[in-house]
């Protein structure tokens, strides 16, 4: 049993429309789902991804009105996404233009990088990847050699390592494979592989003991996103978690994807997803995302959850 990737990685916005503005036109990323949080109809649920809106690529937002996250330990820290390896200029270019907070072009853990933040500090690290398949989406204002590909390296702070570490390596079987320094001299981190491995596939671990308890609230990261195969192979994870007795959401019914959820005990939300069926399932494929969607168990209530929703554009 392999975890194949990072699947998605959901995040907190306090404001919808303009994290729609920022996600669309400043990174160009594919608006490929507009629906709400199945567990809080209030709230948008907002997928972004590559062209195709392919597994391992979706940044996802949830929209609620909340105040700024207080950083800390025990938090999802930094989100990688990976471009092509000419692209960090373009991108320095692009996010200095756009007014953004970010750093220069350097080498960490052997690979060129490039760290921002967007409106609400949330906080990222472009890392340039080997060649590989690309979807770009051709309305983007970014041009499709320069377009992100997808998501990883994942960074998760946490003031101990052998706790966290159990899970990753026992429980999910992924592996260790190096370590380096922390780029803010806080300590060192530790980088863990799953699947083929590479930045889609690798989960970077921080030990940073003296920082405060991290509290979520926009800019933060609600939780991160496992890929798996299909159903099948999501009822082996479940059955898995259920031996060992971790606990868990037991597998639940996404539509888009099948999840289950569990809490890793640095305090991080880990989910395991599918890769399918996807986010055409209820939409033409060509212009997903542009309508507001709704699974079957909503659908019944589309008009009072449209009415209590803000506009987006």
């Amino acid at each position: 049993m392999d975890l194949t990737g990072i699947h998605h990685l959901t995040a907190i916005t306090a404001d919808a429309p303009g994290n729609n503005r920022f996600y669309t036109e400043t990174l160009g990323l594919r608006r490929v789902k507009k629906t709400v949080n199945q567990d809080d109809t209030s709230a948008y649920h907002l997928f972004f991804a590559d062209g195709a809106g392919n597994p391992g690529t979706d940044l996802t937002f949830f929209d609620w009105p909340v105040g700024r996250e207080r950083r800390g330990t025990h938090a999802i820290s930094r989100t990688g996404l990976r471009v092509a390896e000419d692209s960090l200029d373009y991108w320095a270019g692009r996010l200095q233009d756009a007014g953004l907070t970010r750093g220069g072009i350097t080498q960490l853990d052997g690979r060129a990088t490039l760290e921002f933040e967007d409106p609400e500090g949330q906080r990222f690290r472009l890392t340039a990847d080997t060649p590989g398949p690309a979807h770009p989406w051709h309305r983007s204002p970014v041009p499709d050699a320069h377009q992100i590909r997808g998501l990883g390296p994942i960074t998760l702070s946490v003031p101990q390592l052998a706790p966290t570490e159990a899970v990753l390596t026992r429980l999910m079987n992924m592996r260790a494979v190096r370590d380096y320094a922390s780029p803010d001299g806080t300590g060192h981190v530790q980088v863990y592989a799953m699947g083929a491995g590479g930045p889609a596939a690798e989960v970077h671990v921080a030990v940073q003991p003296g920082l405060p308890m991290a509290q979520q609230g926009a800019g933060a990261v609600h939780h991160v996103a496992f890929r798996v195969p299909d159903k099948a192979a999501l009822g082996a994870w479940a059955a898995r978690l259920n031996a060992l007795r971790m606990p868990s959401s037991g597998e639940v019914e996404r539509f888009y994807f099948r999840s289950l959820y569990f809490r890793e005990p640095g305090g991080n939300l880990f989910e395991l997803a599918t890769d399918g069926p996807g986010f055409a399932v209820d939409e033409p494929f060509e212009t997903m995302g542009e309508a507001l969607s709704l699974p079957p168990f909503l659908e019944p209530r589309r008009a009072a959850i449209e009415a209590a929703l803000k506009p987006l554009e």
